[in-house]
C-alpha cells in the first residue's frame, strides 16, 4: 500500500453545504410540476447531471435555498415532499410534486421555524436596517408619550420615498406594539394589494387576518383572537349616506377601538393640489374622473381643514386609537410648519436610499445589494438655442415657458402645435440633426454637447421614454409631428399617446403602454402623457422622462420624475441560479429644457428634504451628491454643484417670486393651539393688536375663531351620531363658514405683516449677524418703524410659534442669495469682505456658498 503524499495529509477539507433545489420543464408531461431534491455540490451542476442523459435542455431552476436550519439540523428533500403531501399536493411519482414555488418556500420556512403557517407564507426576509429603525422609533417615542400620560394619543410620521418597504415595515411595527385592531386608510385605494399582499406571504404574520370592502368578509365574523388589518379609502370612509350620516356599512368601524391609525400617501391636504396640477392639461372628463377615483370631492371640505393642519384627527375622523402613524413620500407643509417635532419623524428619502446602496456595496463586496435594483437618478438642462426659444420667453429674467412653447390646438389627426416650426427646430436640436439650429456660443468652441437623442451614452437610455406634455392638444399634436414623412428617425420609435379621453380614464391607458414596451428588449417607444401614468404605476422599462411642461410644486415635479426611478432586473437570468439579478436600469434621467426653473424646483426639493438643516445649501448639496446635475449653458456642459444650482435658481428668481416667500400661508401658523396661546397671554394678545389694521377685524376675533371651531366640533360630533336638527344642520354650516372665514382673515393680517420684513432687510447694513439679532439687538428702533411693532412684541410672538423660523431662515437665504446673485452679473460685490450669511436665528459660512 502506498503511503499517502504530504498534499494528500493535509488536502483541504471539501466544501460541502447542503441545498434544497428545485426546476421545471417546459414541456407538456411536467406542466404544473417541480422535482424537488437535495445535494451538497453546486445545484446546477447536479441538475444538468439529472438531465444529461434525457438530452433536457429546457428546464429553469426555480428554487435554491439553504438546507440548514438555526441550530445546525439539516431539512432533507424527503422531508419537503412529505410536509408538501401533508398539506394536499400531489406526488405525481418519484421526486416530482404538482406545486407551485411558493408552497415548497412555505413548507422549508415552516420546517425552518417548526411552525404552520396559513396559505401560502413563504417570505422569510428580514427587515433592513432602515426599516428595523423606523419601527424602533417609532415605538419608543410612542412609550415616551405613554409613560407621560397614559391616555395619550401618539402621532408619528415616517418620511419615505417609495420603495422604502412602508407595508412590511407598518406591520413590524404594529406586531411590536402587540396591536390586534390596525386601520389603515389611504386617499389612493389602488395600494391595496400591496398591503394585502405583504400581510398574507410573509412568516411574520401568521395568523393575521386581511379585511376590506373587496374582501367579501363580514367584520362581525372575523375571529376576535387574532389580529386584524383593515384597509380602506378616506373617500369610503368619510363618505355619508343621502340623510348626511356615516354609510351604515361603515357603522362597525366607529365602535372598534384602535390600536394603531395608518394614514398612507398622507401629505396634509397637499394631495389634492398635486393631483390638480398633474392633470390640469387633461380633458375635463378625465379631470373630473381622477378627483373623483383617487381624491373624491367628499374631502372637500376635509382638505380644507387639513390645509390648517389637523389639530385633532377625531375632528374629521370620528373613530378612537391608541396611536396614529403617518406615511408620505413628500410630507413638505406637515415638515416645513413644524406639525411634527423632530422626534416624531423617522426620514428615509432618495438621499439615504442611494447612500446606503453606496454603502452597502462598499462594505459587502460579493454579496447582493439589496438596494442594488434602485436607479440612481441623472438631471441634464439644456440651454435651447435663442432661435427656437424667443417666441417662448419673456419676463424679468427671460424665462423660457414651455407650455407657451408646446402650445397646441385640436386632438387627434388635426392637432398641431402653434409654433410648429420651433417645435421641429427642437425635435431637430435634441437629436443633433445636421439642420439643427446652433447657439453662437456652441458654433465658437465647436462644442456638441450630449444632446438626448444624439449622444451614444445617452441612447440606450431613452429607449423607453416618457414625454410630459402641457396638456392633451400637445399630446396629439406631437405624435402627428413625429409621424411626419420627413421624421424618418422617430418612425423607429412607437409612439403611444396616453391623454385624453380616447386614452381611457386612469389604469386603462397602461395596457397599450405595457403591449408596446414588451420585454423591452427589441421595442422603443415613447409615451406622451400630460398627466395619465404620472402616479400610482410602474413601468419598468421607462428610463428617462423630458419635462416638456411647467409645474409649479417640486413634489409635483419629483412626483412625475420618480416615475423613471422604478427598478428594472431580470431575475435568476440564465434560468439556473434563482438567487441571481441582472440590473438593467443603473441609473435613470431627467431631461428638463427650461433650466433656471428645473434648478428652482431642485434646490426646493433639496430643502423640503431636509427642514432641520439651517443651511439651504448643505440640503442642496446632499441631495445632488446623489443627484448629479449637467447643465449645457449654450457652448459647454457642466456638472453644477449645490452653490452653482442655488446661484442659478436664485439670480433666475424674479422680486415676485421671492418675495412670494414672505405671502406663503406656512409662514404663520393660524391652528387653535396658536390662537390658543396668543389668547392666554395678555402680552402677546396687545402685540397683535398692534399690527396694522387688525382692529379692523372686529372685537375678540381670535377668541370669536376658538370658541365657532368648538362650536362646529360639537356640532358635528352630534351630526355624527345622526341627532341634528335643519336648524341644527344650517347653524353648522353657517357657524363653520364664518370661523374658516375670519381664521383666514387672521392669517392674512400675519402674512401681510411678515411681507414688511423684506424691506427691512434691504434697509438694514447689517448682513453677517441673524435677523433676530440685527431686529432685537442692533436696529430694533429701525424695525419699529418699517413693521410696526416692538422688538419684544416680535420676540414674544415668534417665542409662541406665530411665526415659522424654519420657513423664514429659507426666505432670508433666497433674500441674501439673491441679492449676491444680481450684483454679481454687474461686476459688484453687495458687501464687500463678507464672510457670512446671518439667516433668521442662524448663521452660514460664505465661502460654502
Amino acid at each position: 500500500m502506498n503511503k499517502p503524499t504530504v498534499e494528500e495529509i493535509l488536502a483541504p477539507k471539501p466544501e460541502a453545504r447542503p441545498r434544497i433545489y428545485a426546476y421545471s420543464i417546459a414541456d407538456m408531461a411536467h406542466h404544473g410540476l417541480l422535482k424537488v431534491g437535495q445535494t451538497t455540490r453546486d445545484v446546477k451542476r447536479r441538475i444538468a447531471e439529472q438531465l444529461k442523459t434525457a438530452a433536457i435542455k429546457n428546464y429553469t431552476v426555480e428554487l435554491d435555498e439553504s438546507a440548514e436550519r438555526d441550530d445546525g439540523t439539516i431539512i432533507t428533500d424527503h422531508a419537503v415532499r412529505a410536509a408538501l403531501l401533508k398539506k394536499g399536493f400531489t406526488n405525481s411519482e418519484l421526486e416530482w410534486m404538482e406545486c407551485g414555488v411558493a408552497d415548497v418556500k412555505t413548507v422549508l420556512a415552516e420546517l425552518r421555524t417548526g411552525q404552520q403557517f396559513t396559505g401560502t407564507r413563504h417570505e422569510t426576509f428580514r427587515p433592513r436596517d432602515e426599516q428595523a429603525e423606523a419601527v424602533e422609533q417609532t415605538y419608543a417615542y410612542y412609550h415616551s408619550r405613554w409613560q407621560q400620560d397614559a391616555r395619550a394619543v401618539p402621532r408619528f410620521l415616517w418620511n419615505a420615498k417609495m420603495r422604502f418597504g412602508k407595508t412590511f415595515t407598518t406591520y413590524q411595527l404594529a406586531k411590536k406594539l402587540g396591536a390586534k385592531r390596525v386601520l389603515v386608510l389611504t386617499f389612493k385605494p389602488a395600494v391595496e394589494d400591496a398591503w394585502q399582499n405583504d400581510l398574507e406571504s410573509h412568516v411574520d404574520f401568521d395568523g393575521w387576518q386581511f379585511l376590506s370592502r373587496n374582501s367579501g368578509r363580514d367584520p362581525s365574523q372575523i375571529d376576535d383572537e387574532k389580529p386584524v388589518v383593515y384597509f380602506g379609502s378616506f373617500q369610503d370612509l368619510l363618505g355619508k349616506d343621502k340623510t348626511g350620516n356615516i354609510k351604515a356599512r361603515n357603522g362597525w368601524l366607529h365602535t372598534v377601538n384602535w390600536d394603531l391609525v395608518v394614514f398612507d400617501e398622507y401629505h396634509f391636504g397637499a394631495w389634492r393640489d398635486t393631483a390638480k396640477e398633474l392633470f390640469e392639461g387633461e380633458d375635463e372628463a378625465v379631470r373630473r374622473k381622477a378627483e373623483k377615483d383617487e381624491y373624491a370631492a367628499e374631502l372637500e371640505d376635509v382638505n380644507e381643514d387639513l390645509t390648517v393642519l389637523s389639530e385633532n384627527e377625531v375632528e374629521f375622523l370620528p373613530i378612537t386609537t391608541r396611536a396614529y402613524l403617518y406615511l408620505s413620500g413628500t410630507p413638505f407643509k406637515a415638515l416645513a410648519t413644524g406639525e411634527f417635532i423632530e422626534e416624531q419623524i423617522f426620514n428615509w428619502t432618495y438621499t439615504d436610499e442611494q447612500r446606503a446602496k453606496a454603502e452597502f456595496a462598499e462594505s459587502n463586496p460579493g454579496k447582493r445589494n439589496p438596494y442594488a435594483a434602485l436607479p440612481q437618478m441623472r438631471l441634464l438642462t439644456y440651454q435651447v438655442p435663442p432661435e427656437i426659444t424667443h417666441i417662448a420667453s419673456g419676463g424679468e429674467f427671460d424665462e423660457f415657458d414651455l407650455n407657451a412653447f408646446f402650445a397646441a390646438n385640436g386632438t387627434g389627426i388635426l392637432a398641431q402645435f402653434k409654433y410648429k416650426d420651433e417645435v421641429q427646430k427642437w425635435l431637430n436640436v435634441i437629436r443633433n440633426a445636421p439642420e439643427a439650429p446652433r447657439s453662437l456660443d456652441s458654433l465658437r468652441t465647436g462644442i456638441n454637447p450630449p444632446w438626448p437623442y444624439s449622444d451614444t451614452r445617452l441612447l440606450p437610455h431613452l429607449q423607453h421614454s416618457f414625454w410630459f406634455l402641457p396638456n392633451v392638444a400637445a399630446c396629439h399634436a406631437m405624435a402627428n409631428l413625429l409621424a411626419e414623412r420627413h421624421n424618418a428617425f422617430w418612425h423607429e420609435y412607437h409612439v403611444i399617446v396616453a391623454a385624453g379621453t380616447s386614452a381611457g380614464i386612469g389604469l386603462e391607458a397602461l395596457p397599450p403602454v405595457r403591449q408596446a414596451v414588451g420585454g423591452g428588449f427589441d421595442t422603443k417607444t415613447i409615451t406622451l402623457s400630460c398627466g395619465k401614468l404620472t402616479t400610482g404605476v410602474t413601468v419598468a422599462q421607462w428610463s428617462s422622462i423630458l419635462m416638456l411642461r411647467n409645474l409649479k410644486s417640486p413634489e409635483t415635479y419629483f412626483q412625475a420624475a420618480f416615475r423613471v426611478q422604478s427598478p428594472w432586473s431580470i431575475r435568476n437570468p440564465n434560468g439556473d441560479n434563482p438567487n441571481e439579478e441582472e440590473i438593467l436600469k443603473p441609473v435613470c434621467f431627467v431631461f428638463d429644457f427650461a433650466p433656471t426653473r428645473a434648478l428652482r424646483q431642485l434646490s426646493e426639493y433639496g430643502v423640503g428634504l431636509s427642514p432641520g438643516e439651517p443651511n439651504p445649501e448643505n440640503a442642496v448639496r446632499e441631495l445632488v451628491s446623489f443627484l448629479p446635475v449637467l447643465a449645457y449653458d449654450g457652448a459647454n456642459m457642466t456638472q453644477i454643484d449645490a452653490g452653482g444650482i442655488l446661484d442659478i435658481a436664485m439670480a433666475g428668481t424674479s422680486a415676485t417670486l421671492l418675495a412670494r416667500k414672505w405671502e406663503s400661508p406656512l409662514l404663520v401658523n393660524v391652528d387653535n393651539a396658536t390662537l390658543g396661546r396668543i389668547l392666554n397671554d395678555p402680552d402677546a394678545m396687545a402685540a397683535v393688536e398692534r399690527i396694522e389694521g387688525w382692529r379692523a377685524l372686529g372685537d375678540n376675533i381670535i377668541e370669536v375663531i376658538i370658541n365657532k371651531s368648538d362650536k362646529v366640533k360639537e356640532l358635528k360630533q352630534k351630526a355624527r351620531e345622526g341627532e341634528l336638527t335643519k336648524k341644527e344642520t344650517k347653524e353648522l354650516s353657517d357657524e363653520e363658514k364664518e370661523y374658516k372665514s375670519k381664521r383666514k382673515l387672521v392669517q392674512d393680517k400675519l402674512i401681510k405683516f411678515a411681507t414688511r420684513i423684506p424691506a427691512f432687510m434691504y434697509l438694514t447694513d447689517f448682513r453677517e449677524n441673524t435677523l433676530q439679532d440685527v431686529i432685537t439687538k442692533i436696529e430694533p428702533d429701525l424695525f419699529l418703524t418699517v413693521t410696526g411693532l416692538t422688538v419684544a412684541d416680535f420676540h414674544l410672538l415668534v417665542q409662541l410659534k406665530v411665526f415659522n423660523t424654519e420657513r423664514m431662515n429659507e426666505a432670508v437665504f433666497a433674500f441674501r442669495r439673491y441679492e449676491d446673485a444680481s450684483l454679481r452679473y454687474t461686476g459688484l460685490e453687495s458687501h464687500e469682505g463678507l464672510t457670512h450669511y446671518g439667516l433668521y436665528d442662524t448663521v452660514v459660512a460664505k465661502e460654502l456658498l
